[in-house]
């Protein structure tokens, strides 16, 4: 295992434990495409565990090369000094003081499992086990281990023999190259890099990664919404398998595997935590069950899912069944268990029902084997993910605990027996953002100096070597104790030092901001990494202009949108600064609230209110996410709110502000439906005089939305805003982005289009959404229509206000709800607006917020039957409503 070493075995010594050891069950079930084992160091073939070893010293080029700097010394193959219970491949080791790869170009399948196999000693008594401290890398962008000594993984109870497996997709193309990196030399010690074995083996497709084309298959990340974004493990993703346990059994040899020469530790006694739970097994009277099973019988061997742990079915002391796993924090977890129902007693679903938590988080509450297998003997297993943090909540990789529990059912959920079971574990980790499965040795490695001691070889060494070694360790003892001392107290000056230095920079920060310190709040970097993950990929959730959407959690349960700059992006400081200062001083029911920041170094982060439903666009088109389209009364809904929020900012803040990127993608929904307008970088605070109608500045907004006058002109208004949801209103109504310029060029833009097949009498055949086509009625679509040209008029002092357009929904939406299906010949009132020549009839919102708004309204005749929709204009004649 990643994590394990090649240990002896601890079987019972019991006639089940023996059969179980001398029984081999399944026999290689799955026939790997690519197979090959290398024993580094030696030029001979030998065999071992039903295999050919090859010796890298030979020719094999048509198999692999070996490549090493020729401008440094050749590599070396020393022998170990005790080989006496060896087997291959630890009988002899390629070392190197500088780099060398092995290459692979005749991989014939992927994904493959890597194994490393590492032998820690003294070799030749020139080459200490304290001293191998390398990194290994993968095809230069995948980094395998840093920092790595073996020597550090050892337990008291074991032999020297550490093996490292790992998952990893190969494209077609790709070679194969795993390169050993010794780190580089400090004034007291020169390290080196060896390995003793290599085994690239394929596995199936989809054991372990995502079969994209599975609908029935689930892999939830604990702690999380996953209904709409199932967590998957794609090709770009590198796995490292960290634990592999048969629980309740034995240990199972690579060569007892299903031919993917997997090894199968024994829970007992390293991870289960105290020995109440029973160990129980099947009485192998049946095998198992593969023909109404949805998992291959090469998922795991036969004996793991016919020998198990359970509770004890006449225990009445309440306790957890509980496993615990050394992993690294920072990263996210495949926890994969594998389930099988033996028991002659449980025949039924419901007979043995029990709940199951990973890492103190529910996984499972109702956790029934044959209700997920369908009948007894009949193999299954259950993926989870879980995000491991650090105990301090920082960003820095540490030794952390997960952990497994089953717990009896609760008195709420019947089953027959309070019972538990689990057959297997296994444990993966997940490869970072930044392509790395690297962790920390077990013992703390300083930044600086990645070996801690120069601790001498275990018991095999003679006597003198032994009274050798204690006396160094005596003297390194007293240099440790002189050294702590030095460094404790030049710790705590530079712990002191740093932080009168943060406490200044944050003064200096807070004072040069006029942010409210009870409205915006300042997160550290740690605090952010920690919520994403260290920026994982997987929280990815939105892309933009600004860079990358992440969603996280802070203190502990709070969800939240974490908007990070990216290198290169179309917005910059400038703007950061900007919807700081700007979205923290606003608050309103219909603007998505800024919760923080964090401006520490390169790093410019901004925090907001999670959006349950995401953007607008997601639910009209392009989207990849199934979202079911929506009703045209939502439709009108959603407009409606985003609408009172830039009232608000135009009208009901304390300075007039110009969003200045109104877009369907910064429409933001919550859970309830709610819309919120977000993206204030480009904002302006708009003209302040009475004498000012507008603000000269550089043109920046989105293609499709700007406003003509504004880009033409560079002057921008209060009715660039309108403008621009002008094109979202006619997004919204025909289902189509604002251009596209694989069209001819007549229809490359959805304003021009849709102006035309107005004068054209034809909006409903061209331009409509289908999906609302037949639930929008007449009255209400000429309303809306209107509202939408005159949002679009080329001359701005002829648009409409957004307190008007608020007022134009209103309307709208009261349409739709009294009149649906209304197709009347009656002469309806439609409202136009007011203009700058002060007409004076009257047409109130209902919005409450800011008080009622007049309007010019006239009398519209609708249409005859024979008569074209819409074949005039309408709004030709409107002015321009004054900004209140």
């Amino acid at each position: 295992m990643s994590n394990s070493k090649n240990n002896k075995f601890h079987p019972k010594i019991t006639l089940l434990s023996l059969f179980l050891l001398f029984s081999t069950l399944v026999v290689n079930s799955y026939n790997p495409d690519y197979t090959l084992a290398i024993n580094c160091g030696t030029s001979a073939n030998t065999t071992a565990y039903n295999r050919t070893w090859v010796g890298d010293s030979n020719d094999n080029s048509n198999i692999f090369s070996f490549i090493e700097p020729k401008t440094t010394g050749s590599s070396l193959t020393p022998q170990p000094n005790s080989l006496s219970s060896l087997e291959t491949p630890f009988t002899t080791a390629r070392i190197s003081l500088s780099n060398f790869t092995y290459s692979f170009s005749s991989i014939t399948s992927s994904p493959v499992f890597i194994r490393l196999h590492f032998y820690s000693t003294s070799y030749n008594y020139s080459f200490e086990p304290s001293n191998a401290v390398f990194s290994v890398i993968v095809n230069n962008n995948l980094t395998l281990l840093k920092n790595f000594n073996p020597y550090l993984w050892l337990h008291d109870d074991d032999e020297e023999k550490i093996t490292k497996e790992y998952c990893i997709q190969i494209e077609p193309s790709e070679k194969l190259n795993i390169t050993f990196i010794p780190n580089d030399k400090n004034q007291s010690n020169v390290y080196y890099a060896f390995i003793n074995g290599i085994e690239v083996v394929s596995l199936p497709s989809f054991l372990y990664y995502t079969d994209l084309d599975d609908t029935n298959y689930h892999f939830n990340l604990l702690g999380f919404d996953n209904s709409a974004n199932p967590y998957q493990i794609r090709s770009d993703k590198a796995l490292e398998m960290v634990y592999r346990v048969n629980v309740g059994g034995t240990q199972v040899p690579a060569n007892d595997d299903t031919g993917m020469f997997r090894y199968w530790d024994n829970d007992f006694y390293r991870y289960l935590q105290k020995r109440y739970p029973q160990s129980e097994s099947s009485d192998f009277s049946h095998h198992l069950n593969y023909l109404h099973n949805t998992i291959p019988n090469y998922t795991a061997p036969e004996i793991v899912y016919i020998t198990g742990r359970s509770y004890g079915m006449y225990e009445t002391e309440n306790f957890n069944v509980t496993w615990n796993f050394e992993v690294d924090s920072a990263f996210t977890y495949m926890v994969r268990l594998h389930f099988c129902e033996f028991d002659y007693h449980m025949k039924n679903k419901g007979d043995r029902v029990f709940q199951i938590f990973i890492n103190d988080v529910m996984a499972e509450q109702g956790a029934d084997v044959i209700y997920w297998s369908g009948a007894p003997l009949v193999p299954v297993h259950k993926d989870y993910a879980v995000i491991m943090n650090s105990q301090e909540g920082n960003s820095q990789i540490e030794r952390v605990n997960l952990s497994i529990k089953l717990q009896r059912a609760p008195q709420t959920i019947y089953t027959k027996y309070l019972e538990v079971l689990l057959n297997g574990i296994e444990i993966f980790k997940v490869s970072d953002g930044s392509n790395n499965l690297a962790g920390l040795n077990p013992k703390y490695l300083s930044p600086k100096e990645p070996v801690l001691s120069n601790q001498p070889p275990k018991s095999k060494k003679s006597h003198m070597v032994m009274v050798v070694a204690v006396g160094v360790s005596c003297l390194f003892l007293a240099f440790a104790v002189v050294g702590t001392i030095v460094f404790v107290r030049r710790r705590r000056r530079f712990e002191s030092h740093t932080q009168m230095e943060e406490s200044s920079w944050k003064t200096r920060k807070e004072s040069s901001s006029t942010l409210p310190s009870h409205l915006c709040r300042y997160f550290t970097i740690a605090e952010i990494r920690a919520a994403t993950n260290n920026f994982d990929d997987v929280f990815i959730i939105g892309v933009g202009g600004f860079g990358d959407v992440y969603k996280g959690y802070v203190d502990g349960a709070t969800p939240v949108a974490i908007k990070r700059l990216k290198s290169g992006s179309q917005q910059g400081e400038n703007e950061f600064l900007n919807e700081i200062e700007l979205l923290s001083q606003l608050r309103h029911n219909h603007l998505v609230s800024l919760i923080g920041y964090c401006n520490d170094g390169a790093e410019m982060i901004l925090v907001y209110d999670f959006m349950q439903r995401g953007t607008l666009r997601e639910y009209l088109y392009g989207s990849d996410s199934g979202n079911e389209p929506l009703t045209w009364k939502q439709r009108l809904e959603i407009l409606l709110g985003a609408a009172r929020g830039l009232h608000y900012l135009h009208a009901g803040a304390k300075h007039t502000i110009i969003h200045r990127d109104v877009k369907t993608t910064n429409i933001l929904l919550d859970e309830k439906w709610v819309a919120k307008v977000s993206d204030f970088g480009l904002s302006k605070v708009g003209p302040t005089g009475t004498s000012m109608t507008h603000v000269s500045t550089v043109v920046k907004g989105s293609l499709g939305y700007l406003d003509p006058e504004y880009y033409l002109r560079q002057r921008l208004t209060l009715k660039s805003d309108v403008y621009s949801f002008g094109v979202v209103l006619l997004e919204v109504l025909c289902a189509r982005p604002p251009l596209i310029r694989t069209l001819d060029k007549k229809n490359v833009s959805l304003v021009v289009r849709f102006q035309r097949c107005y004068n054209e009498g034809v909006i409903i055949e061209e331009m409509v959404d289908p999906f609302i086509k037949d639930s929008i009625t007449d009255e209400c679509l000429r309303c809306y229509c209107q509202m939408a040209l005159s949002c679009l008029h080329d001359d701005g002092s002829q648009r409409m206000s957004m307190s008007d357009v608020v007022g134009a929904l209103e309307f709208a939406l009261q349409l739709e709800m009294t009149q649906e299906k209304e197709k009347s010949e009656q002469r309806i009132q439609y409202p136009k607006f007011a203009s700058d020549d002060g007409s004076e009839m009257r047409f109130t919102s209902s919005s409450g917020d800011y008080g009622s708004h007049t309007s010019k309204v006239s009398t519209i005749s609708a249409t005859s039957e024979d008569q074209p929709l819409f074949s005039t204009h309408v709004f030709s004649e409107v002015g321009y409503p004054k900004a209140r």
